[in-house]
């Protein structure tokens, strides 16, 4: 064994803990915030993401019509102007630089990138066109570079019947924006071609499909709330769908949330249809069985269902068809594999203990992970706190009883990055396109509009580097 003398050091100030973070969204930030707060170990971090620009779901996932709630980008910018933490955008793990490379260079790696993959409906016809994921809609919406902006438009200019299918928060996002007019969007810091796509879209009416019921819905009651506010849009609830049976009805005494999310539904049940507004209609006890259409979607077949004495969905056999032309599936997220990260294929997330990776049943010495890769697709954005500090708790344990330890002096990585012709984004780069949106906006009214093209954002980092 070899002596003391021999062993890498502990971390110092002179030689702090160097921790990548991969993901710069809430979770990753929080990560990162935990990890300065605390004072017992010296660290520095390394906030890496594929996009030149930070915030995650909070940029490219929470509803633009939600300004209260994405302001929660504001207090993660706080967490990114830290001494100890540099940004480092538009570099994507597995390709501009391996997962060996980067364990190379740092100390420790928290992965904390999400959950960008969305759940099949697993039926016929869900492959048909007018038929998409709930995160292409919103990541076009929200200005993702990802977006497939010729796949969603096509859909949207022939949509006037939409059924969304889903009770979560996101479905009610789609369901809310679809229904939005023009006017209620254009305050929105959303991309113009979006706005002009939406103004345009026949929208007739929109059908939110629940597989279970009202108390199984997981939406919360601010979400709930907000589809009653819309200028020219009148929920529809069924009042029969709102009967309960005694055990149902015992859960919802016990649940405060759920109770009041049903007596917001109570009171849309004494909605009627109003003219000139979009009926928009939640249904519960369907479930989808097939798409209908041969060369695009026309309807959607669904199923009458009950709840199970465990709570799950079971068919009663009973059909109805309703007119679709665009249908959108909002039922969960999955996690992707990083090159040489495992992910486990069914439940979408990497397996841990404590926020320790596990490889071949074992933790692996500096790899952890936190927020919706570790976790799962659950909760709000607040919750990636809790998570992270978890996480972070673990990797500080570490640090303390040895497993973690600085292994020396590398080449710095965003040096290396460059020397081989990747482009990292930084801090002082991320300001110049914040200011450029800020910019544009102001162009037409607005606080911000956001810039969606990957090309653009890096012009506008390349035009404040030249002046």
């Amino acid at each position: 064994m070899a002596d003391d003398a021999a062993a890498p050091p502990s971390p110092s100030a002179d030689h702090p803990l160097r921790v990548a973070v991969v993901g710069a969204g809430p979770a990753g930030i929080f990560t990162a915030d935990a990890l300065t707060r605390q004072q017992d170990v010296p660290v520095a971090v390394d906030l890496i993401d594929r996009l030149p620009t930070p915030f995650g779901l909070v940029r490219h996932g929470i509803a633009p019509d939600h300004p209260r709630m994405r302001a929660i980008r504001d207090t993660l910018h706080r967490s990114l102007d830290h001494p100890l933490v540099r940004f480092v955008g538009n570099v994507e793990v597995g390709t501009d630089i391996t997962l060996d490379e980067l364990r190379r260079h740092v100390d420790a790696v928290v992965y904390t990138y999400g959950a960008a993959l969305d759940r099949h409906l697993g039926i016929d016809g869900e492959d048909l066109p007018g038929s998409l994921a709930a995160t292409e809609l919103v990541s076009w919406y929200c200005g993702h570079p990802d977006a497939d902006r010729a796949t969603v438009e096509s859909a949207l200019r022939r949509a006037r019947s939409v059924v969304v299918i889903g009770v979560g928060n996101v479905a009610l996002d789609v369901g809310r924006v679809l229904a939005r007019t023009a006017e209620e969007l254009e305050p929105t810091d959303m991309p113009q071609h979006v706005l002009d796509a939406l103004a345009a879209a026949p929208v007739e009416e929109v059908t939110v499909l629940g597989r279970r019921g009202p108390a199984q819905a997981t939406f919360t009651t601010q979400e709930l709330r907000e589809l009653g506010e819309l200028a020219r849009a009148t929920v529809l609830v069924d009042p029969a769908e709102l009967e309960l049976d005694p055990a149902t009805a015992e859960r919802v005494a016990a649940d405060r949330a759920v109770a009041r999310n049903l007596a917001v539904l109570k009171e849309w049940s004494q909605h009627r249809p109003e003219p000139g507004h979009v009926p928009l209609r939640l249904r519960f006890f369907r479930r989808p069985v097939r798409l209908i259409g041969e060369d695009r979607v026309t309807a959607i077949e669904v199923e009458r269902t009950a709840v199970d004495d465990e709570g799950r969905a079971v068919g009663t056999g009973e059909l109805e068809v309703l007119p679709a032309d665009l249908v959108v599936r909002s039922v969960g997220y999955l996690g992707t594999p990083l090159p040489g990260l495992p992910v486990d294929e069914r439940s979408g997330t990497v397996r841990h203990e404590d926020g320790r990776v596990l490889r071949d049943g074992r933790p692996s010495p500096g790899e952890y992970v936190a927020g919706w890769i570790k976790r799962g697709p659950s909760g709000v954005v607040g919750h990636n706190k809790h998570d992270a500090r978890e996480t972070v708790a673990g990797l500080l344990a570490d640090a303390a009883d040895g497993t973690l330890r600085v292994r020396g002096p590398v080449d710095d990585l965003v040096h290396t990055l460059q020397a081989r012709g990747a482009e990292p984004v930084l801090l002082e780069d991320w300001r110049a396109i914040d200011a450029a949106e800020q910019a544009l906006g102001a162009t037409r009214g607005r606080a911000r509009t956001t810039m969606h093209e990957r090309e653009a954002l890096l012009a506008a980092v390349r035009a404040a580097a030249a002046r």
